[in-house]
């Protein structure tokens, strides 16, 4: 049960209009900007924080953010932010040879090294206390531009707002959610856990 219940999507004009982002992300609002606009100003700076970290500006896709994001939320352990970023992989075109092979990604040739640089400084920015050291550095210095690196740590930095506001909330996850979560993470254990309705 989740702690603050999130109200209706259309509770607020402003913040259902900035949230139609998300249909094509996942295909509905998620409960996590539904709980936010209990305080509308936090759901609308959060989604348009959303929006600016998912423009692609460089190299870095709308897929392999979303495996960034969701290589963050299950380092951090937050089942929900799992469920979200592995069903937007998809919707932006993972294949399910990659999806089901991003553990693995190390020793894949389904990824490139500049995404494997990005991988690993993904784990790496993620983890407390946070492991981002020299080779770590030098390895995304030698794929990404500054700008791409921009972009990669503020989708680390955006799912670890995350992570921690869903699992703290317990927010409830959606039917389309729990179908990808179900679907496409049983390899890695993943339930809905203490995010069910």
């Amino acid at each position: 049960m989740p702690l603050v219940t999130p109200l209706p999507h259309d509770a607020d004009e402003e913040v259902k209009a900035l949230a139609t982002f998300f249909n094509e992300t996942l295909g509905f609002c998620p409960n996590s900007v539904l709980t936010m606009q209990r305080r509308p100003n936090i759901a609308k700076a959060f989604i348009n924080l959303n929006k600016a970290v998912m423009e692609n500006q460089g190299r870095v896709t709308s897929e392999q953010k979303r495996l960034i994001g969701y290589l963050t939320s299950a380092n951090t352990g937050c089942n929900y932010c799992q469920a979200h970023t592995i069903l937007a992989a998809e919707r932006y075109g993972g294949s399910q040879e990659r999806l089901a092979a991003i553990w693995e990604f190390r020793q894949s040739k389904l990824f490139s090294a500049a995404e494997k640089a990005a991988f690993e400084f993904a784990l790496a920015a993620s983890s407390v206390p946070n492991a981002v050291d020299a080779n770590i550095e030098r390895d995304l210095a030698l794929h990404w531009d500054e700008g791409e690196i921009v972009e990669i740590l503020g989708v680390i930095a955006l799912f670890g707002y995350l992570n921690r506001w869903n699992d703290s909330m317990a927010t409830s996850l959606e039917t389309g959610a729990i179908d990808a979560g179900d679907r496409l993470l049983n390899p890695t254990q993943w339930q809905v856990g203490k995010h069910q309705s």
